[in-house]
């Protein structure tokens, strides 16, 4: 398989800079995915691993390899693009054996790669239908294993899922996590959809304006966010960011009454960013008591779950866990109190994370 090394990456589209300097490290065998709302530079990127456009600055090597100028057919990888790309002519034997074939490779050969793709993938006995004859799943199962066959050191796939509805989503990804674990290939994988970067990916790459904001594993951005841009964007619904001033060994937000922070780090500045995910708060329904002032905008019930959705007093929206069975009226006022050792603290000038 392929070990990755990206040092200095910039890309131009004439006057426009695209990305600005990428540094990363891919190791072998590794689940790597991009992910960041679109127009962050991720796509860019992964054509840029692929060679399909040219490096502006920079050096990528692979396995100990300088590739700037290597030709796409040469680096031994294999690209699933976000649409399918058959051939509507051929059949599903014929599309995954198309390039293999232009390889020059044995007709015995290519056959044994197409038996073992095909049963990988569940589609054997597909393999004499035309791509008008199957689901969207099924066509985006072909696409990858027209990739498969060619044993690439390199699988890059390109928000392969976004033209399928949320059932297929689900199949479909857990029939690529499977195949990595079987291949046990490198791959890289592009997406604006978290929860496919927080189920598939050894490590996640967060993208923001053609710069990485953070690298780690699933469970390393959604506890210990580097700054708040990722803060708010792992996890879902969407962490609450509260700009709040230093009061003694508690915080004000808007005005309001101070509220007690027990965890709140020593030699903070006076104005921080408070993060609070949806279960990190206590919920009480009143005007009194302790805890940031709030008043219940609408609830989302979503059967063995629900979500409150409350208005702070800086106008601030915030998700909150809420037990299913209770019932907070739209308007009824509440109070909201940090659980503990669950507050995540920023710095209010540059976002990033205080100890």
């Amino acid at each position: 398989m392929a070990r990755l090394s990206l040092t200095g990456i910039r890309k131009n589209f004439k006057q426009v800079q695209v990305l600005h300097g990428v540094d990363l490290q891919i190791n072998d065998r590794e689940f790597v995915v991009f992910v960041g709302p679109s127009g962050c530079g991720k796509s860019t990127l992964l054509r840029l691993i692929a060679g399909l456009d040219p490096i502006t600055a920079g050096t990528l090597h692979m396995d100990g390899r300088l590739m700037n100028d290597v030709a796409p057919h040469q680096r031994g990888i294999a690209m699933v693009f976000q649409s399918y790309a058959l051939y509507p002519h051929m059949d599903v034997r014929e599309n995954m054996a198309f390039g293999v074939t232009i390889m020059g490779l044995p007709a015995a050969e290519i056959a044994a790669r197409i038996d073992e793709a095909a049963r990988m993938l569940q589609l054997t006995e597909l393999l004499d239908r035309k791509p008008r004859e199957l689901s969207g799943g099924q066509r985006q199962r072909v696409a990858i294993a027209r990739a498969l066959v060619r044993k690439p050191q390199l699988f890059l796939l390109d928000e392969p899922l976004s033209n399928l509805d949320a059932a297929l989503r689900s199949e479909v990804r857990l029939e690529i996590a499977r195949l990595h674990k079987q291949i046990g290939g490198t791959m890289i994988y592009v997406t604006h959809d978290q929860i496919e970067a927080m189920t598939l990916a050894d490590r996640i790459v967060v993208m923001n304006k053609g710069r990485i904001e953070q690298v780690g594993t699933p469970r390393e951005l959604f506890e210990t966010p580097a700054n708040t841009f990722v803060a708010a964007f792992i996890g879902s619904p969407r962490m609450a960011l509260l700009p709040v001033r230093r009061q003694d060994d508690g915080v004000t937000l808007g005005g309001g009454d101070p509220v007690a922070l027990a965890d709140l780090p020593q030699g903070a500045p006076q104005d921080i960013t408070i993060g609070l995910r949806p279960d990190a708060v206590d919920i009480a329904v009143g005007e009194a008591g302790p805890g940031f002032a709030a008043r219940a905008v609408y609830t989302e019930y979503l059967g063995d779950d629900a979500f409150t959705y409350a208005r702070l007093e800086d106008g601030t929206l915030a998700a909150l866990r809420t037990d299913p069975n209770a019932h907070i009226d739209d308007g009824a006022p509440l109070r909201l109190r940090p659980k503990p050792g669950h507050v995540h603290y920023f710095d209010a000038d540059n976002g990033h994370r205080l100890a």
